[in-house]
Parts: C-alpha cells; sequence; structure tokens
C-alpha cells in the first residue's frame, strides 16, 4: 500500500518538497521539514487503512449478501473482463497479448497475491498471538 501511496502521492510530495527549499534556508531546516511531512503522510496512509478495514468489518457483520461479497464479486467480475479484453484485443489469427497490458497483469498479481497471502499470513499471526 505504501508504494501505491507513494505513486499517488509522488508529484505532491515533489511539488511540496521544491516549497520547502525555497522556504527554508539551512540544510538542518529541510530535513526536519522531510521528516515531518513523511511523518504526516505515514498518520495519513495509517488512518486511511484503518478506515478501510473499519468498512470489511462492517460489510462482514452485515446480514446482507451483497454486503459481504461485493468485494470478491467485483474482483471477479474485473479480472474475468480485463484478462477476455487483453487475451482478444487485436488476436485474431496470431495470439499476442499487447505490451501494455503485461504491466498491468503485473501489478494485478503482485498486488493481489500480497494482499491475500501477506494479508492472511498477518492475520492468522495476530489472532495466535491475541489468544495467548
Amino acid at each position: 500500500m505504501k508504494k501505491i501511496w507513494q505513486w499517488l502521492t509522488g508529484s505532491v510530495i515533489k511539488e511540496v518538497g521544491n516549497v520547502i527549499d525555497d522556504l527554508t534556508t539551512t540544510k538542518e531546516e529541510k530535513l526536519e521539514a522531510q521528516r515531518l511531512i513523511t511523518e504526516i503522510l505515514e498518520k495519513a496512509d495509517k488512518e486511511a487503512q484503518e478506515q478501510v478495514t473499519a468498512r470489511w468489518e462492517s460489510d462482514m457483520r452485515s446480514d446482507s449478501f451483497l454486503s459481504k461479497n461485493i468485494r470478491p464479486l467485483v474482483l471477479i467480475y474485473l479480472t474475468v473482463i480485463f484478462t477476455v479484453c487483453a487475451f482478444f484485443d487485436g488476436n485474431i489469427g496470431e495470439f499476442k497479448i499487447a505490451e501494455e497490458y503485461i504491466p498491468i497483469f503485473q501489478t494485478l498479481l503482485v498486488t493481489v497475491y500480497g494482499a491475500y497471502f501477506v494479508g492472511r499470513s498477518w492475520e492468522k499471526a495476530k489472532s495466535i498471538t491475541t489468544k495467548k
């Protein structure tokens, strides 16, 4: 998630860095400002993750089939649609996946495997440590 956050805010951080460079005169002031900004961004990221977790927990407590299953259903739908588009995009006759799809598949695989396997491992470890 941190890499996604950095990617989404990359231009913002660069602009903030330019403002800091213009406003500060010493290297120590610049380093302190950068430390504070990093701290603020990390806190915002943590709070965002906590909100997502709270929404997921709320969904799972619901009695509604759709509330409990909307994320997996959307994931399945988007994966199928994207895969169908990637495999059939210009592939009449000779099969070749277009170059622009490859980084998207790579990102999706890393994200899904990371979220599922690392997330599940973390949840299991947390449940074991809280039982003790």
